[in-house]
């Protein structure tokens, strides 16, 4: 089953009366989603009670949750003091994850702007596996971490490298936005075949079992030489990529990703598009 939903909450949620996230999952069911992922990004501050109340709905509706760490992660961060709070956001965002049931919770990597690009790679899959540990060690780790593949150039989330951070352990799934790839190579995304070569090449690395449910963000993308600048909606055809193109792959290579959608402001209507071009694309796999 492909799972689709938003990040976060839609600005009609508010308008039409509600207040709590933990009223969201059933808001997404009646909608026809699956998927919920939480937003952490300006810090985990969320309740454990809060948590569990999204949790018991999320089980209710059948909606699969993940969460989105704070934005403000660095793993490679020049400043001791700074990788050691990054490790600490990690391990937050876990524990919220455990409360709410949540099974996945989605990493920005950080930043190589000040530093050496493979002292960066490096130092980051060390403190990463430092996670491991002690997330193990926590009764943690039945929540996969899924570092993010980034947009911006001057981030350390190429590819290549969040590829190369998830050899180190099965509890690591790449996060792969599929907007951000478009935006960091420069329009890199434009027919299924572009698609299939980041299926595949995922496939090659890590196995075609640990990708079968791959996490991925999906949105239209504007870039500039710098990469990635702002995300637009699914209706702003004026900016890539094509969710068919992905769909098609998604398709033939049976996959069952979780997909969710990263739009400005509507990303629950705009994961209901996503969804219904999916079933369009296999409506014609089956003719």
């Amino acid at each position: 089953m492909v799972r689709f939903g938003p990040s976060g909450n839609s600005e009609s949620f508010y308008e039409q009366g509600y207040k709590s996230s933990a009223q969201m999952p059933a808001w997404l069911s009646a909608m026809g989603l699956e998927a919920y992922e939480y937003q952490c990004n300006r810090g985990v501050n969320i309740s454990e009670k809060t948590a569990r109340e999204i949790g018991e709905e999320a089980v209710k509706n059948d909606i699969f949750l993940s969460i989105h760490a704070p934005y403000y992660i660095n793993l490679a961060s020049p400043e001791e003091e700074k990788r050691k709070n990054s490790k600490r956001y990690i391990i937050e965002t876990l524990t919220a994850a455990k409360w709410m049931g949540a099974k996945r919770i989605v990493v920005h990597t950080g930043s190589y702007s000040k530093v050496d690009k493979r002292w960066a790679l490096k130092t980051a899959i060390d403190l990463i596996g430092e996670v491991l540990d002690e997330a193990r060690n926590s009764g943690l780790e039945d929540v996969l971490i899924c570092p993010e593949v980034l947009g911006k150039n001057n981030q350390m989330g190429s590819l290549d490298e969040i590829i190369e951070m998830c050899r180190i352990h099965e509890l690591l799934m790449p996060t792969v936005d599929f907007g951000h790839i478009h935006a960091r190579y420069q329009g890199g995304l434009n027919c299924p075949e572009d698609f299939e070569r980041v299926i595949n090449q995922l496939e090659n690395a890590l196995g075609f079992e640990r990708i079968k449910n791959l996490h991925c963000h999906f949105s239209r993308v504007e870039f500039t030489k710098g990469g990635e600048k702002k995300h637009w909606n699914i209706d702003d055809v004026e900016f890539g990529p094509e969710f068919a193109h992905l769909a098609e792959i998604i398709v033939k290579k049976g996959m069952e990703p979780v997909i969710i959608c990263e739009s400005r402001s509507n990303m629950a209507e705009d994961a209901l598009k996503l969804k219904k071009i999916y079933e369009s694309i296999i409506a014609n796999f089956e003719k």
